[in-house]
């Protein structure tokens, strides 16, 4: 047995006939009892219910430490679950709650022992309670993929999310994606959802002791992508036979196809009728019918499932349809008026799109009603809508059979129904007769005549004109006014006062005027009173209002006063009453429930002079009440004064 006292420097010594060599060794011996301070055992160990735990125990000691265990004051034995390892770690197999406590560690030689303790805690495992499960949605959807766990609630959880193996980084705010729920839930919303988001999600726990994580597969279904690759196998007047390839069915089959099209004169895009009528899902060919000949034509493919209608795609190439006879007749044909010896015939054209291909015109076919031989012209201008023919045969207002017809490059197409045209006609032969004016006011005056009974000797009648101007106007400064139908009268405003005026009267008819009636003439009245009714009193007993006022005298050129109007109103109101006198007083009843607005004037045969300042009369809450509104000539300024006053006797106008 190795003693300390054994400790020094040790010599060999090799010797042989040659020579002797040394070689020297030191040997120490170490004793010492056993030490923790360099190697102590875990302060604080964790585990999961279930799970195993190993408690290191390496103490320094020379010689090497006899180890036990201690679980709190009782000495540990081994067991089943329990075990001193040889190297004196403590192992626990399927670690229980009532594994929880101090741990102590006692190494022993013959230099003394020493001891260490530490703790365990034993944590509830983390179970993912609520796992994500497939999901099959269509697009445009907002879902919720759940992840719910439940765990020690001592424990701290971290959830994360994958989408096809790709972290969903939810702290930048990725569009779609958004982390819902509590501290235990890791649910994960995706709104608005598309079709690139079908795929494999994966929830991903995580704590300080344990990962864990549970994965689905969502399906994202929508309306089927664009067809591709659209073509124009052939084309004809009328049809077009298209192909085309599917695009992506989007999770969802493919259950019916429809072709558009798209012309020059088309507002967007069309649907067309196709034979076969239905295109279903695994038809990748069709005929377009019904097109018009020589328009250019671009033609796309949509296709349909059961969740909608899906994108278009790209358009095929422009091609034009080959060109035919026309078969679209002109309509609403009509026509008249023109000059003597004139039919003039109109029509609708024909849109460009119904013309059917080149050098396309119009063909007339006319006679005279009653007559059996056709006379045929043809318009070579695509834009036409109106012809005169010309023949100095034809009377005035003779009717005529006409026809409108099309033709173009390939030949004459349709002829329209036969509509009646009459001719040209003479203006009005005679002039009107019994001419009159007279004068209704300082600017009116009414202008009449004999109505013309005309044939077609003398010329058909529309309407008249009356012409007008004063003894001193130029012929440049002559107004002119229309009345149509068998109108006799017209009165004729905006005009001076106190001014004579000449007027004559024309027949006219579409081709002109016809000779004037002689020009009667006649006066215009002198301008109303320029002046308003002065010194306006009031008084107002209850609902009795009695007002008085100043006569109004006339200058020299204005109409005399033949009266005056009394015009009122209430204050909220904007119906307005006319009362008329011819004197200088009047008295009303008005029930006085709120204020009143009065004004005076002149009423005269030069029409309504000026109006007195607007005067209100108060709504009283005593039973009387009087007021004088006092104007004088060089003051504008409206005065109210109380004063003593009676409704007396009125003096009429003298």
């Amino acid at each position: 047995m190795l003693n300390v006292s054994d400790s020094g420097i040790y010599q060999c010594a090799a010797e042989n006939k040659y020579q002797i060599i040394y070689a020297n060794a030191e040997l120490r011996v170490l004793a010492s009892a056993p030490d923790f301070s360099k190697n102590p055992i875990k302060k604080n160990s964790v585990v999961q219910v279930g799970g195993d735990i190993v408690i290191e125990c390496k103490p320094n000691a020379f010689p090497r430490a006899a180890i036990s265990w201690k679980r709190g004051m009782e000495i540990l034995r081994q067991s089943k679950r329990v075990f001193i390892l040889k190297d004196g770690r403590l192992k626990i197999h399927n670690v229980t709650r009532s594994d929880a406590g101090s741990y102590t560690c006692i190494a022993t030689n013959q230099f003394g022992f020493a001891k260490n303790t530490g703790s365990l805690a034993v944590k509830e495992r983390t179970v993912i309670t609520v796992p994500p499960s497939k999901m099959d949605v269509t697009v445009g959807e907002s879902i919720v993929l759940p992840c719910q766990v439940s765990h020690d609630p001592s424990t701290e959880v971290v959830f994360l999310w994958s989408f096809n193996g790709d972290v969903i980084d939810l702290k930048k705010g990725v569009a779609h994606f958004e982390r819902i729920g509590g501290e235990s839930v890791g649910d994960l919303m995706i709104r608005n959802i598309q079709l690139n988001h079908s795929g494999k999600y994966l929830c991903t726990v995580k704590t300080t002791l344990e990962s864990l994580s549970a994965e689905a597969d969502i399906i994202v279904r929508g309306p089927p992508g664009p067809p591709e690759d659209v073509r124009v196998e052939h084309i004809s007047s009328t049809t077009s036979q298209l192909s085309w390839r599917p695009g992506s069915d989007n999770n969802s089959p493919i259950q019916i196809f429809s072709i558009q099209a798209r012309t020059p004169f088309s507002v967007g895009w069309q649907a067309v009728s196709t034979v076969p009528e239905i295109l279903n899902g695994k038809t990748y060919n069709a005929t377009v019918v019904g097109l018009s000949p020589w328009v250019e034509y671009e033609f796309r493919v949509v296709a349909g499932n059961s969740i909608g209608i899906g994108e278009p795609s790209k358009p095929s190439e422009v091609l034009r349809t080959k060109a035919s006879v026309p078969v679209m007749a002109p309509t609403n044909i009509n026509g008249g008026g023109g000059s003597r010896s004139e039919l003039v015939i109109t029509w609708e054209s024909i849109p460009e799109e119904l013309q059917n291909g080149e050098e396309f015109g119009y063909i007339i076919m006319l006679r005279p009603v009653g007559s059996t031989t056709w006379t045929k012209e043809r318009v070579p201008f695509v834009d036409s809508s109106r012809f005169v023919y010309r023949n100095e045969s034809i009377t005035p207002l003779s009717p005529f059979e006409v026809k409108v017809g099309v033709y173009n490059k390939k030949g004459e197409g349709a002829l329209s129904t036969t509509s009646i045209v009459y001719s040209g006609e003479d203006e009005p032969q005679v002039a009107p007769r019994g001419t009159s004016v007279q004068s209704f006011s300082a600017s009116e005056m009414e202008v009449s005549w004999n109505a013309i009974a005309w044939n077609r000797n003398t010329g058909r009648v529309l309407g008249y004109e009356v012409l007008y101007w004063t003894d001193d106007s130029k012929k440049s400064m002559i107004g002119k006014i229309r009345v149509s139908g068998n109108v006799t009268t017209k009165n004729i405003t905006g005009l001076k006062a106190n001014t004579v005026y000449f007027a004559s009267v024309r027949a006219y008819n579409t081709a002109g005027t016809g000779p004037s009636s002689p020009p009667a003439n006649g006066t215009t009245k002198k301008s109303p009173p320029s002046q308003p009714p002065a010194n306006i009193a009031w008084k107002l007993t209850n609902s009795k209002l009695c007002l008085n006022w100043e006569h109004v005298k006339t200058m020299e050129n204005e109409s005399e006063v033949l009266g005056y109007k009394i015009l009122y109103r209430q204050n909220r109101q904007s119906k307005t009453h006319i009362l008329e006198t011819n004197n200088t007083s009047a008295e009303l009843l008005v029930p006085f429930e709120e204020d009143y607005l009065i004004e005076i004037r002149t009423v005269s045969d030069g029409g309504d002079g000026s109006s007195s300042e607007e005067i209100r009369i108060p709504k009283m809450s005593s039973l009387s009440s009087r007021g004088v509104s006092v104007i004088e000539p060089s003051i504008h300024f409206l005065s109210i004064v109380i004063t003593i006053f009676y409704c007396f006797a009125i003096q009429p106008l003298i």
